[in-house]
């Protein structure tokens, strides 16, 4: 049990080459597949967190590796979408800047204050996620942005902000922490077993 939290997170690392592969030398044909490995790979960050509370192995190095790998999986998607919809794409490229400007300011701001990467799988960074899955599915499986597309700008706007300010008001690094509430409780002296809770 102890082993298969970074078991997945190895798998979700592995499918990130595997589908910015399948995109690029097999372009239309591969959509599909490419959907059900970013479905499966969804599965698998689902429940490495939640094995590896109840294994008892949840610890700052796997909940790190566990966001590097969540970031360089949806790159990867991000790349096949591209391969895939390259007109698409470059036609929202303000929204697309948007967001990586955003990931780059917390990793700045995060590194200015701690010497580390931010890790605080937010609740709003998981609605994020959702929310890119659903895009993702529209941008892959059926070459539309709109609504979907639309919608995780705004979530990863918002989202990133969030992550900002946790980091700004957490008193010293710190991970699993679900939104700026619970970052102000933490600074406050509250027990941060209840935010735990929330991951």
């Amino acid at each position: 049990m102890k082993t298969i939290p970074y078991l997945l997170i190895a798998i979700r690392f592995i499918l990130a080459p595997v589908i910015i592969s399948l995109a690029y030398f097999s372009g239309e044909e591969s959509k599909f597949l490419i959907l059900i490995l970013m479905y499966f790979g969804l599965i698998t960050d689902i429940f490495d967190g939640i094995i590896a509370r109840k294994a008892g192995v949840s610890s700052e190095k796997l909940r790190r590796l566990d966001s590097q790998t969540d970031l360089i999986f949806w790159l990867s998607l991000g790349f096949a979408a591209y391969f895939l919809n390259t007109d698409l794409i470059e036609g929202e490229w303000k929204g697309i800047l948007l967001l990586f400007v955003m990931e780059a300011l917390c990793y700045i701001v995060s590194w200015i204050k701690f010497g580390k990467e931010t890790c605080t799988h937010a609740f709003l960074s998981k609605m994020w996620g959702l929310s890119l899955l659903i895009a993702f599915t529209y941008l892959i499986g059926f070459q539309q942005a709109g609504w979907a597309f639309y919608l995780t700008v705004a979530l990863g706007f918002i989202a990133h902000i969030d992550v900002i300010v946790i980091i700004l008001i957490l008193p010293r690094w710190q991970y699993d922490v679900p939104s700026s509430y619970h970052a102000w409780q933490i600074r406050k002296g509250k027990n941060r077993k209840k935010s735990v809770l929330f991951n």
